[in-house]
């Protein structure tokens, strides 16, 4: 009979019967972020709609047989349960179906930095915890946006431009159509500078488009997880004659 909260090394090496690859468990092997049953990180997020808050992430292939996720903070608080019907629904790397489970907690006054764990809870009982390193700081929030919002523009930019902004090394952006109920048409690689490069012919003469900026400290450190520091830019558009 397993004993709860086994880390990562255990889980490996007992050799529990879930349905990942030899190959996945080699690839996050020292990660205390992956065990068995997933994947758990904790971001910092800087809004600009909202005080600073926690994003909890859990991401596995095996939701039908996931009782309960509960985070701690770096003192053993309970900080909350996630919500596990609130998801996406995205692929592996083996194409099985995906489960990204998010809920969102506050950072409270005096919120320690350290190591926050997720007891992963199956439906047979057993617990895996996972691991992530947080340090609390507020990455400040894009600016300096060229075009500039609600701009009217003679023809399709080439390129979206914002200041660079401390501690942040990695920024995404993400375009929609406002004529197309704001469908989602583009979503950047992480890029190292502040400015992207438009794919030619993305944009159209008499469109009307959205974007938005997202910042990150880190990216998939094993350690800090996919990113410790959020930020998120404002919604901003423009318009392009016809």
């Amino acid at each position: 009979m397993l004993t709860p909260t086994r880390t990562l090394l255990c889980v490996f090496g007992l050799g529990l019967a879930l349905s990942l690859s030899v190959g996945a468990q080699d690839e996050h092997a020292n990660d205390p972020h992956y065990v068995a049953a997933g994947f758990f990180d904790l971001h910092v997020c800087h809004w600009p709609d909202r005080p600073l808050f926690f994003m909890a992430i859990f991401s596995t292939a095996q939701f039908a047989e996931i009782a309960s996720v509960e985070v701690f903070d770096a003192h053993h608080k309970v900080l909350g349960a996630l919500n596990l019907q609130q998801f996406e629904t995205t692929k592996n790397k083996l194409g099985q179906d995906k489960r990204v489970f998010i809920s969102y907690f506050d950072v409270t006054t005096g919120a320690p930095d350290g190591w926050y764990t997720a007891n992963i809870t199956l439906r047979d009982g057993t617990v895996f915890t996972a691991r992530d390193l947080v340090q609390i700081q507020r990455l400040a929030l894009p600016s300096g946006f060229q075009p500039a919002n609600h701009a009217q523009l003679g023809a399709p930019p080439s390129e979206l431009l914002w200041d660079a902004i401390p501690g942040a090394r990695y920024f995404q952006v993400t375009i929609r159509d406002a004529w197309a109920n704001n469908q989602r048409i583009y979503r950047s690689p992480f890029l190292s500078e502040p400015h992207l490069t438009l794919p030619q012919d993305l944009l159209r003469r008499g469109g009307s488009y959205t974007w938005r900026v997202h910042a990150r400290d880190v990216n998939e450190d094993k350690e800090l997880g996919d990113f410790n520091l959020g930020a998120l830019g404002p919604v901003l558009d423009f318009s392009v004659a016809p």
